[in-house]
This record gives structure tokens, C-alpha cells and sequence, in this order.
């Protein structure tokens, strides 16, 4: 991949070289031309000859020669609905910036809903949102918000509508509220857009206004919810011409001191580093931007909640490494995905980039369980005006070892690639990804680990009739090379189980290559007042592997989901919103082995007072199906029907107390299984500044058919399961304090408390797929196993205290505490909720102590 990705980064700086052309000044007087008054879906801005103070105030020079757009219309609740207040914008640019005035009317100002939040917090507030298609390619975007006590919020948009907060630009804002409502002033640096080189410019653009306290909103131009897309509806921002061509460099440099545990010869010790890093973005072009970052540290993220995974698949965690979300969109690839189910399983999935050590459980309880150096990474993305957008990242972590040179995770090499060509104004896509990764091995890591895997998929996306109706596809390609231990290990782990005895699988101990494919195809009605719906088939061949950096929780698998959604987004007599959704879904192995068949139906309601009241269920396994994975390797066994209830209800988040509650309930096996889980919560705000949120859950799970282990003898191979009595208590607590826009202290806590006991252990008897649930299971006749099979007590404690200060825009201050703490026993104990506490709270910490400084540098 590097050997694609250099010479495409040699020919974008030929290009610049071509294309150079001297920058035109940065202020000039205004053109001495009348600006042709705004429309319903148009407006021209207006150039300054000073650039206006970001005060908030309207006394600039410029804004009292700028047309004003007026003609806002309420979107929601009700769509073309004459606004409930007055709203009115100017527009104004010069060389190097955007500025934009908005006047938000309001007759009774201290009613006005103002909160001080983080940057990048959304609030329960006013607010105004500024939306900029720069490229006017109907696709992507940027979007620039602030509540009226001046807290910013921004994203990038991709595939015209979804949003990436990741993106943080830096840009002005000011706001005041007066006697006739408030206001925001705006300064958008063109240097944070990408945008063509052409004398004159055309931006896509959409005004937004929140009043929160009556739940509406307005925008100009109309946003409609009954189109399709986001981006492509908006108006048109002409007049803005002679835009210096940005060849920028920013650089973040940033220095960070730590001190954090770290176990030496099976003791905690305190290990002190600094260090020094940076993030780069070079403009290469006005529309293509390497992004870099070396020796980067993200001690500030937050840590992943805690869970206890007792199922035959991988836990999905979301990335929040800044790096890495911000433009994930344009190197997403979906596997497995549809509207009725969608499990983040994708082609890349960056939490493989810096991981923790994979053989650690090999090589010792010394190997420290801390994420791997990355030693650097970058990205270069750019979107032209032919329509095309290219991708291509690079990350490189270093070799881990321990003090002995043992290899517990080798230098490593990844790469993605994402192209898109879009056509018909954006109405039609084709794309093309690649990943590809790539280790150094030696004699400590070659028997366990692939020395490279390879992914490439193609992908289309087809709008027809008015854009009303979407048809989709993709055809994925995967390649995975080592030694035929390594390869033994693939076919064998939950993602393949080639062993399984009843399955015509392709188990090969001397197999040095696997290679499999992915396919899908959906069709949907994407557009409507009311009735949409999308039906998806999707096939993975049992050899399909991308988990070296992509997420796949299983392979050997054929799906037809369908799902229909009925929407009234009208005002009712007691309701402001109506979902109701229906879904279908079956899955079969690719040689036709029935897994699951159900039935699922939800509906969403938001009642006047802006409570929310969200129930649905679900009816499973109708007709004969059998779950291949219960047995981890062994036989697949049949399953019985389940129902699952469930429901959640919020209150209106105008109030200080803002209540909610969920509760969801499982039936199965004959009602041999069950499962209840609970969890009420609050979010309180309190003087504009302070806010929290407080949520506990507890759930008792009854599982009758867990699965206990495989145990093998001279009569072969056993497995068991067992009867297991499971009780799960967590509570996660966030206090935040803002003490301005630009400087927080956010703390958070979660224990996590997970017990229980097995009892009853047999085995699968020779007829696992018997229509008698008793029939499937045998006795096991050993008492090593069966006479005290035990339990687990697990236990962890995840929290974190940061405070943040952008001293200037673009660059922080971070001062991080994080503390963990976790434990496991394999039994239950007698101990109650408050005893399990103490022994989480009596726990030896790890603690981390981190001050990290950056500081914005633009030439």
C-alpha cells in the first residue's frame, strides 16, 4: 500500500507545481456592482472592504450594505410551516474568510435557552448551525454551530448527510443576546474548506435556526425530511470570487509528560516518560490535504466501558482516538450492514492500529497491557470538482518487546485506500477500497501471527425514479498469508470454524493462504412523506477473513433482511413525531443450515411535552433454525423460540432533571432461559454550567445452554454446557463543569460488577439437533467437572478526570487523570452489591497522570 500511496502523493505535488497561481490580496475595495437580492433558494455575498469585528454586534460597515435573507421556513416539527419568530442572515467574504451574521428575533429574550457545555457538546439550548458545501458537489460538507451562550460545534459531512465530529476546525464566533432576541457572528477561515481553483466560487448552503424551548426548527433555504439526502438540498451562496488558494501548513506540535503503572517482574511500578509529537496538515491543494501525525499520545480519550463477553463473538468498541475518527467516513465500507441490522462490522476498523499486545497471552502476565506505539500516521484526502474523492491512509506501530527480546507484538505496517467516483450530481457512486497490512515477523511472533492480509472490494450506489428509490451493492475480496500454524488458528477460531464435525468446511492443516469473499445487494425506497423501506441479501463465504484490520464478527453466512418504516413528522393532537418500523430477518450458513428466522416491530413517539416513549419486541426463531457457534467448534444445535420485550422512555430535556428509563426481557428455551435488564437514569443541569448524568443497570440472565468448554478423552471430544445463574451491576456517573466555552472539567465513573454460578454441566448428547430440547444434551460423567464447576466474579472500575483549556484557538491544554481497576475470581462469593464495591474500591489502581500541551501553528 505504501508503494500506491507515494506515488499518488508525488503526483498531487506535481500537480500543485502545475497549477500554482500568484494568491490575490487579501483585502481589496468592495466591486463597485449591486448585489442581486437573495431568493428562496439563493443569495450572493458580499465582499468586504474591512473585515467586521466578531463582536456580535451588527455595526460593522459591511453588514449595513449586505442584502438580508429573511425567508426562513419552520422544517420541524412542521415542514414549510410559517417560523414561529423572525429570523434574518447576512453574508459577507473577502479573500481569506466567510463571514456571517445571523439576527435570531425573539420577543422574550430571558426565555432564550443558553448552556455552557465543552466545545463540541451538544446542548439542550438555542442554537445557531451554518452548513457549507464548499465544493458545491452535493455530497459533502462542513457545518458550524453555537448555542447562544457560545459554545461551538463542528463536523464534516460525507455521503451527503452523515457527520463527522471529529473534525474540529478552528474559526470564529461571537454571541449576545439583547432586548430583541441574540445573535451570532461568524468567521469561517476559507483555509479550513476545501474548494476549487477556479476565479469564481459557488458554495452550497444551508442557515439553521434552533428555538429549543418549543422544540422548532427553521432554515433557510426549506430543509425538507421527506427528501432524500442532506447536502443536496442545499441553496446556492454566488459572488465569491478571487478566493486565495490556500497552500497552507498547520502544525500542532504538542508535548506530553506522563506517569503511569506499569508492571516489572509481576509488580506494579511507576513508570515516568515525556514526550514530544505533533499533528501536520499540509494543503497540497486547494482540495487535497495530507494529514499526519507523529508519536501521537491520546491519554485524554476516554476509556471503553466495561463488559463481560461469555458469547462466541468479538466485543465492538468504538474509536475515539481523535486521529482516527475524524474522516473515518470516507474509509467506511460496511460489511454485514443493513437497516435492520448493523453491527459495525467494516472492511476498516482503526482500533486494530495500536491495539493491545496480541501475544500477551502467550509470552506472560509481564507483557503490559497498554496500547502499542504508534510510531506515526497519516492520511491524505482530497475531493475534486470531476467528482471524485480520494482516501489513503498509512500507519506504522513499532516492534514490542520484552526485557528478555521477546517479541510480544511485531513492527507492523497498515494501509487503506478509499476511492469514490460519483456521477448525475452525486445521485450515482462507484468506489473501490484496499487494505492491506503487513508485519515484520521473527521466530517470536511468525507462529502465531499472519505475515500479511489483504482486503479490495468494489461498491455502487444508484438513485432512480426522482431519486425516490436506491439501489446498492458491493463485492469484497480478502487474502490472508503465514505460516500453516497461523493459518491452522484462522480456520479454527470463531470467525471460520472450519472443525465443526457436521459441516462440509474446507479444514486444511497445511494451509498457508485463506482467502474468501463478501457480497451484497440492497434496494430501498429512500424518499417519501410517510413509507420507506430497504431490503438487503448479503453472503459471506466461509473463508472471507479481514479481522487483521477490518471487524467481522463471523464468516459463512447468507442473509435476507427486509424492514418498512412508517413516519408522520406532522403534529398530532398529543404527538409531534411517529415512527413505526417493522423488520424481517433470516440467515442461513452458505450451504444452507437455517440459524435464525424473526419477526421485530418498534415505534417511536415524541408527545408534545417532548417526552419520548420507545417500545418494540422482538419474535425469534420461528420455524426449525440451529445456532452453529453455541458449541465453539463443536456441532450446531437446535434452538426453541424467543421473545424479546422491550422499552424506553425519556423526558423532555428542556427541564433541569431530565429522567429515563429502560427495561428489556428475554424468554427462551421453553422458559429455561430468561433475562431481565433494568436501567433508570437523570441527566440535571444546574446554572447554566454544571451538568451531570447518573445511570445504573442491573440485569439477572438465566441461561440454561451456556457454554461451559470442550473437554477431550479417550472417547473424544465432549462439550459442555452448563445451567448459569448470572447477575450484572454497573452505574456510570459524569460530572461536568464549564467555566467558559474554551474551558471544562469533565470526570467520569463506571463500576462494573458481573457474578455467577454454573450448575447442572452436561454434554451434547449425538443428537444435538433434536426437535426435544432434553434430547440435545447427554449426562457428563466427570466429576472433576461437574461436581463443582464454579462461577466468576468480575470486576472493574473504568474513571477519568480532564480538564481542558483552549487558551487559543486551535490549541490545548490537557491535564488527565485516569484510574482502572479490575479483578476476577473464578467463583460467585457470598458477598452483596455494597460488599463487591468495597473489594472494586480495595483493588490495587492502575493510575495514569498525563499533562499534554499543543500549540496551532498556520503559515
Amino acid at each position: 500500500m505504501i508503494a500506491v500511496a507515494l506515488p499518488l502523493l508525488g503526483l498531487a505535488l506535481n500537480l500543485q507545481a502545475a497549477q500554482q497561481v500568484p494568491a490575490p490580496a487579501d483585502a481589496r475595495p468592495a466591486a463597485p456592482y449591486t448585489v442581486p437580492p437573495p431568493t428562496d433558494t439563493s443569495a450572493h455575498a458580499v465582499r468586504a472592504a474591512v473585515a467586521p469585528v466578531i463582536d456580535g454586534k451588527d455595526n460593522d460597515q459591511v453588514w449595513s450594505a449586505t442584502p438580508v435573507i429573511s425567508a426562513f421556513q419552520e422544517w420541524r416539527p412542521a415542514e414549510g410551516k410559517p417560523p414561529r419568530f423572525k429570523t434574518e442572515a447576512r453574508i459577507a467574504y473577502d479573500a481569506s474568510n466567510l463571514y456571517v451574521f445571523i439576527r435570531a428575533f425573539d420577543p422574550h429574550p430571558d426565555s432564550i435557552i443558553k448552556i455552557l457545555e465543552r466545545r463540541d457538546s451538544f446542548t439542550s439550548s438555542d442554537m445557531t448551525w451554518l452548513f457549507i458545501d464548499s465544493y458545491h458537489d452535493r455530497r459533502t460538507g462542513f457545518e458550524f454551530g453555537v448555542n447562544a451562550a457560545g459554545v461551538k460545534l463542528d463536523a464534516a459531512i460525507f455521503d451527503d448527510g452523515n457527520e463527522d465530529f471529529a473534525w474540529d476546525g478552528v474559526w470564529d464566533v461571537a454571541t449576545r443576546i439583547d432586548s430583541l432576541g441574540w445573535t451570532s457572528e461568524y468567521r469561517i477561515p476559507l483555509s479550513q474548506m476545501r474548494y476549487g481553483r477556479d476565479r469564481a466560487h459557488t458554495f452550497g448552503i444551508i442557515i439553521d435556526r434552533d428555538i429549543y424551548r418549543y422544540n422548532e426548527r427553521e432554515s433557510w433555504p426549506l430543509l425538507r425530511q421527506s427528501k432524500p439526502g442532506f447536502v443536496s438540498q442545499f441553496g446556492s451562496l454566488h459572488g465569491l470570487d478571487d478566493l486565495e488558494s490556500p497552500r497552507k501548513l498547520e502544525a500542532v506540535p504538542y508535548v506530553v509528560t506522563k506517569s503511569s503503572n506499569k508492571i516489572v517482574n509481576n509488580a506494579f511500578a511507576q513508570k515516568q516518560n515525556l514526550a514530544v509529537g505533533g499533528d501536520v496538515k499540509y494543503r497540497i491543494l486547494s482540495n487535497l490535504t495530507l494529514d499526519a501525525t507523529i508519536n501521537p499520545d491520546f491519554g485524554q480519550v476516554e476509556s471503553d466501558p466495561a463488559v463481560l463477553n461469555l458469547s462466541a463473538y468479538e466485543s465492538f468498541f468504538d474509536e475515539r482516538r481523535p486521529f482516527f475518527v475524524a474522516g473515518r467516513g470516507l474509509f467506511r465500507l460496511d460489511v454485514n450492514c443493513s437497516a435492520v441490522n448493523c453491527n459495525g462490522e467494516n472492511l476498516f476498523y482503526s482500533r486494530r492500529i495500536g491495539r493491545t499486545p496480541q501475544l500477551a497471552g502467550i509470552y506472560g502476565d509481564t507483557v503490559p497491557q497498554e496500547p502499542i506505539t504508534i510510531i506515526g500516521a497519516g492520511k491524505l484526502i482530497g475531493r475534486f470538482t470531476t467528482g471524485t474523492t480520494l482516501g489513503v491512509l498509512d500507519a506504522v506501530t513499532q516492534r514490542e518487546a520484552s526485557p528478555g527480546d521477546t517479541t510480544y507484538d511485531p513492527a507492523t505496517n497498515f494501509a487503506v485506500m478509499r476511492a469514490t467516483q460519483d456521477f448525475r450530481k452525486g445521485n450515482s457512486t462507484i468506489g473501490a477500497m484496499l487494505t492491506a497490512v503487513n508485519r515484520s515477523l521473527d521466530r517470536w511472533s511468525s507462529p502465531y501471527l499472519a505475515s500479511s492480509a489483504y482486503a479490495a472490494a468494489l461498491d455502487f450506489r444508484h438513485r432512480i425514479l426522482k431519486n425516490t428509490y436506491e439501489i446498492s451493492g458491493s463485492f469484497d475480496q480478502s487474502r490472508v498469508q503465514g505460516s500453516p500454524s497461523v493459518l491452522l488458528n484462522y480456520q479454527r477460531s470463531g470467525v471460520h470454524n472450519f472443525q465443526r464435525p457436521d459441516a462440509d468446511l474446507p479444514l486444511d492443516p497445511n494451509r498457508t493462504v485463506l482467502s474468501g469473499d463478501a457480497e451484497e445487494f440492497k434496494f430501498g425506497k429512500i424518499a417519501g412523506q410517510n413509507l420507506l423501506f430497504e431490503s438487503a441479501w448479503q453472503r459471506r463465504s466461509p473463508g472471507f477473513e479481514i479481522n487483521d484490520i477490518g471487524f467481522l464478527r463471523r464468516a459463512d453466512q447468507v442473509s435476507w433482511n427486509t424492514w418498512a418504516g412508517f413516519f408522520d413528522r406532522r403534529p398530532h393532537l398529543f404527538y409531534t413525531r411517529f415512527q413505526l418500523n417493522n423488520n424481517w430477518w433470516q440467515y442461513w450458513t452458505t450451504d444452507g443450515l437455517p440459524q435464525e428466522r424473526a419477526y421485530n416491530t418498534n415505534t417511536h413517539i415524541t408527545f408534545k411535552n417532548n417526552w419520548g416513549w420507545h417500545m418494540g419486541g422482538t419474535l425469534g426463531q420461528l420455524g426449525k433454525t440451529y445456532d452453529d457457534r453455541a458449541a465453539r467448534g463443536g456441532p450446531a444445535v437446535r434452538q426453541d423460540r424467543y421473545i424479546a420485550p422491550w422499552l424506553f422512555i425519556n423526558g423532555d430535556d428542556r427541564k433541569a432533571i431530565v429522567p429515563n428509563f429502560s427495561m428489556n426481557y428475554f424468554r427462551g428455551d421453553d422458559g429455561r432461559s430468561s433475562s431481565v435488564n433494568l436501567g433508570p437514569g437523570f441527566d440535571y443541569k444546574l446554572l447554566g454550567r454544571f451538568s451531570s448524568s447518573f445511570s445504573f443497570n442491573w440485569s439477572h440472565n438465566i441461561t440454561d445452554n451456556q457454554f461451559f468448554g470442550r473437554f477431550t478423552d479417550t472417547g473424544g471430544d465432549h462439550y459442555t454446557f452448563a445451567h448459569l445463574n448470572q447477575h450484572t451491576t454497573s452505574a456510570t456517573a459524569r460530572l461536568n463543569y464549564t467555566f467558559t466555552p474554551e474551558m471544562s472539567l469533565q470526570t467520569y465513573l463506571q463500576p462494573f460488577i458481573s457474578k455467577g454460578t454454573y450448575s447442572g454441566v452436561r454434554q451434547l448428547s449425538a443428537n444435538p439437533r433434536a426437535d426435544a430440547y432434553d434430547d440435545r444434551y447427554a449426562p457428563y460423567n466427570d466429576p472433576t467437572v461437574t461436581t463443582n464447576p464454579g462461577g466468576f466474579n468480575f470486576k472493574q472500575l473504568a474513571s477519568n478526570v480532564v480538564f481542558r483549556w483552549e487558551y487559543k484557538p486551535g490549541s490545548t491544554l490537557f491535564a488527565v487523570w485516569n484510574q482502572g481497576r479490575s479483578g476476577f475470581v473464578p467463583r460467585e462469593g457470598d458477598r452483596n452489591f455494597q460488599g463487591d464495591v468495597r473489594d472494586l474500591f480495595g483493588l490495587h489502581p492502575a493510575n495514569t497522570f498525563l499533562i499534554k500541551m499543543s500549540y496551532w501553528l498556520n503559515r
